[in-house]
This record gives C-alpha cells, structure tokens and sequence, in this order.
C-alpha cells in the first residue's frame, strides 16, 4: 500500500492563477434528427486551426508529408484506453495483437484476439472499462508462420470517475508507417482532457491523418487540422437555465451572475458533447464522412493534416509542428468551444456568453476588441481573435516565436508546444460553458506559491514548503518570470533559475530554462518530456522547473536572477499526486 503525503507551506503564499482560451467555427447547415433521439435541431459546423502564415511546407509539397519512425514513449492509460507496445522482433513483416481480462487469455476483449496490427510496435486499445487490468500479447509473424506470444504484460485502467474520451483511429492512422506514435501522442492528449473534468459522460471522436476533410474534399492552403462537429440548436431559455443548474465551481458562480437577463439570440448551439455536460439530451449524431443524422456514432471528427511537418514525440523541433498541440485544440472544439462568428448563424455558441470589450459592455462582432471573461468584463483573461484569416473563437496569437503559445491560438507556430491545464484559459472556458474542472479535496493542497522582487545575495527568493505523511510527494516546482508579464507586471524577472535545498541544506536539484535538464542530485534523467505531460510547463523557455519525488521533509527552493539580474518572479510547487 503506498503512503500517504501531503504538502505544507511555511512561508507567505500569494495565490497566482494563470489564464488561457477558446476556438470558433465555418459553414453550418441544419436538419433534424429522427423522433426518438432529441427535439432538438441539429447540423454540423467545421473548424480549422492554421500556420502563422501560408508557410512553404504547403507551396513546395503536394504529397504527404513523409512520416520516419519516432520513437514511442507510451502515454497514461485513460479511463478507457491503454496503449500495448512491445520490443520489434528481427525479421518481422507484422505482429498479432490479443488483448483480454485474464490473464489466461480464455475470452478475449472485442475485436482484439489476434488483431493485425502492421508492422507498428504499439498499438492505442480503446472501448475498456475504467479501473480494469487487461492483459495484452503479441507474436511476430513473416513470410512463413507466426512466432509464439511475448510475454504478457499487464496494465489497469483509470480507476477515476468523470470525463470519458472514447477515440476511434480510422485506416489513415493504423495504416501509417508511424501509426504507433500517432495514436501514442492522441492517448497523451486526450488524458490531459480526462484528468481535469469529473462530467461522467463519454464523448466519441474519431482521428484521422490525412490531406483531405471526412468528405474527401482538400484541406485548404495552411490548415494544420480540422475539426468537424456536431452542434444542436437549443431554445435559449432550455440552455440557459440548464447552463445555471450545472453551475457547480467557483468559476460558474462568477460566469453564471454575469449572464444576462434577456436573450441575445433566439437559441444557443453547444457541441453534442457539451450539451449532455449540462444535462441537455443531445446525443452523438455523426457519421464518418463528417454528415450527421440518426445512428451517427461520433460527436465529431479530428483531422490532422498528413501534408503538414507535425512531430509526435516532444519538444518539437524548430521546423515541426507540435502535434498534441493541435489535437488538445481540436479536442477543445469538438468537446464544446468555438464562436457564432465566421459562421452562418445568427445563434451563440456558448463560449459568446462571456465575450466582452471592456467591463460591462459584451462584444460579439468581428470588429473592434474581444476578450474572454468570467466576471463580466472585469479581468481580461485572454484576447480572441479578430484577424478573418484564422477562426474568430481561437486566441489572439502573437508572431512567431510566441511568448504565450496557449492551445487556442489561432495561428501555431513550429518548435512550440502548450497544454490545456486547469488554470489554462482553455480549461476555465471549457469549465463556464458545462464542464466541471475536478475540485481538489479540502484536505489537501494541491498548489502553493510567493511572489517576490528578486535581487541578489541574501535578497533572492527563498519559498519554504514541508511535505508531510508517511510516503514520497510527486511535485513540480517552477521559477516564473516573463508570464507574469500578462498580468500586468512590468518588472517581471526575464530568467529566473531555480534551487530546490533539503532540510539540511544541500542543494539537491537545480534548473536553468526548463527545456534543458541540469543533471545531478535528485535528477538523473532528463525531465523535458515529465514537465510537459504534467500540464504544468511553464510558458516562457527562460522560465525554470523541476520535478521530484520527495520524501516527507522541509524542503527550500531559491529563484535568483541569471547574471544577476533584478525582477518580481513568482515560485509555486504543484502537487502531482
């Protein structure tokens, strides 16, 4: 039985919270569902996420582009996926997957006893029961015969309650020569989406890697991804009041008082999936080739396009796209964000309730400026765009390099990479339009944090914090600086470093840019990829972090300036528990 810890603050704690964003939509066409599904009218609506500009990777490639083999780090299993891999055998053209409750293999879990899997190394297996062991085995096969099973190896699905996200992986992703690191990189996605919403629904969306939308028609010129979606017209009314029965976070009572009191529009159009976040009955309506009607099993389509230079693995190189980036943002689309504006449609989507331009005056236009808001215009959390080339719900984005790459930008860039996260303005919208961000127990600390002016010598920043119980805590520490700078500080630190100490003293761990791992002490691997799927990466490359497992103890971290230099910066510990 593994021990139980928590964390203590000793020192002054400011409570900083980051915020981040939202998408919007094309091309919306209406029919009804057959009588038995739900009232409610529904149709589908696309949206597209693109380069910072029509780059040369579109002009110079007509074909796909060539997809090499990166290697496949195996992402969490959700509450209803694993992925199985296994060592590649000399000689192999293929191997055979089994996959089953027992571990004698005497039923098998459907559509998984002997399933060709190609010559991949690994393989996403969905459609589980959550909180359940499986057992998977494989055996080698060429031109002659199968080779005996592997060895059988055994993994438990999330035991936790909430968001279900069911993918399906068409022909274009398991027929691909890197289709293990494709569906590897899609699972690392969708657990992010799964770890922070406790909704118990399940939404169903099928991954494509092609150059073509569901219907067979071209993406267009610098399309990195797309999304089709499955949106119902609801009576304002109906969704209002259901919107205000779901209200179960801090966030929705600060959104929900800002509502207003009379319709904007005759009618609301969330997402299939974010209806039945807030109670509606709007059930999957959507087919394969994007059309929609009675039976469709998906809520919508993800669409990654194969022309495009996406990595799978992390940190993405300087000329690749980073491809969890762009499946987080269609994911957010699919599950319930996105703007009226750029469509047809005179009704809101949900995420137009709580657009303003300053305070107390709402914006719902493409011209002058629109930010994103709980509390009715007061804070400004994030700016949407407004530039006709990219979708007007995304985020406003900045030129390439972008010192705030968030999920919802309307315009990526290569060599970045970002995650939605709770304090993210992707998870508070997605939070005040239905979904419920998982509360932390009140027992326990999930993050503590002091804000300072750094100076030098005895005049650094030195946060203590005591990890109490009787087993190691799992945490992130992180030295922030130029992130800062959004809200409002303008003498943010530009590279803080960061110094985690023991109660003795020792310096046990150090970080300077988090994207580069300082070995020695507690740290004997690199962390770059840990720091990236632990949804808490800092913005900012200067910015530092580390994570540890730390036995119960005091503990000091120390954020000084490089070269000496002066600025507030902020030092927080996230438990990862």
């Amino acid at each position: 039985m593994r021990g139980v810890s928590y964390i203590r603050i000793s020192a002054f704690v400011c409570v900083f919270v980051g915020f981040v964003g939202i998408a919007g939509e094309h091309g919306v066409s209406a029919q009804m569902v057959a009588s038995g599904a739900s009232q409610f009218e529904i149709g589908p609506v696309r949206h597209e996420t693109r380069a910072e500009s029509q780059t040369s990777w579109e002009l110079l490639n007509t074909n796909e582009f060539p997809s090499e083999g990166e290697t496949v780090s195996p992402p969490p299993p959700t509450r209803s996926s694993f992925m199985a891999v296994w060592p590649s055998v000399a000689g192999a053209k293929g191997y055979l997957l089994e996959v089953s409750t027992s571990s004698s293999f005497d039923s098998f879990v459907d559509g998984f006893h002997d399933l060709d899997v190609g010559d991949a190394t690994g393989r996403v297996v969905t459609g589980l029961s959550r909180g359940t062991t499986y057992y998977y085995r494989v055996r080698a096969y060429d031109a002659t015969a199968p080779t005996g099973y592997s060895e059988t190896s055994a993994i438990t699905t999330a035991p936790t309650t909430g968001l279900t996200i069911h993918p399906t992986f068409d022909s274009s992703i398991t027929g691909n020569p890197n289709a293990a690191a494709i569906q590897a990189m899609i699972n690392r996605a969708i657990s992010f989406h799964e770890s922070l919403f406790s909704d118990p629904i399940t939404i169903q969306i099928r991954f494509r890697y092609a150059t073509t939308a569901p219907d067979g028609m071209p993406l267009p010129m610098g399309t990195l991804a797309r999304s089709d979606i499955l949106l119902y017209r609801i009576p304002w009314s109906s969704y209002i009041s259901a919107l205000r029965a779901d209200g179960r976070t801090s966030n929705d009572t600060q959104a929900n008082a800002s509502l207003p009191g009379t319709a904007l529009s005759a009618n609301v159009r969330p997402s299939s999936a974010g209806g039945r976040a807030v109670g509606l009955n709007t059930p999957p309506a959507m087919f394969a080739n994007g059309t929609v009607g009675q039976g469709g099993p998906y809520d919508a389509i993800v669409t990654l396009n194969s022309r495009a230079p996406f990595q799978f693995t992390r940190p993405p190189g300087s000329g690749s796209f980073d491809a969890q980036r762009s499946i987080e943002h269609e994911v957010d689309e699919a599950i319930g964000l996105g703007s009226r504006l750029g469509g047809n449609s005179n009704d809101l989507r949900p995420q137009d309730l709580f657009s303003w331009s300053s305070p107390s005056h709402r914006n719902i236009n493409t011209s002058g400026t629109r930010y994103f808001s709980i509390n009715g215009g007061v804070t400004n959390i994030v700016r949407f765009n407004q530039n006709p080339d990219g979708d007007l719900g995304d985020w406003l984005s900045e030129q390439c390099p972008q010192t705030h790459p968030y999920v919802q930008n309307a315009f990526a860039c290569t060599g970045q990479s970002s995650d939605i996260a709770a304090t993210s303005p992707e998870g508070i919208n997605l939070d005040v339009i239905g979904y419920d961000l998982t509360q932390t127990s009140q027992t326990s600390l999930g993050n503590i944090s002091t804000r300072s002016f750094v100076q030098t010598g005895e005049h650094v920043m030195i946060g203590g914090f005591i990890v109490q119980g009787s087993g190691p805590k799992r945490v992130i520490i992180r030295a922030i600086g130029p992130e800062l700078t959004q809200h409002g500080i303008a003498d943010a630190l530009a590279n803080p470093r960061l110094e985690l100490h023991n109660g003795t003293g020792a310096l046990i761990a150090t970080n300077d840019n988090w994207q580069t791992t300082i070995l020695g002490g507690i740290i004997t691997s690199n962390q770059v990829s840990d720091i990236q799927n632990s949804g808490r990466a800092p913005t900012a490359a200067s910015e530092s972090a580390i994570i540890a497992d730390l036995q119960p103890g005091n503990y000091t971290a120390i954020v000084s300036g490089v070269s000496n230099t002066l600025g507030v910066a902020l030092v927080e510990v996230y438990d990862l528990n």
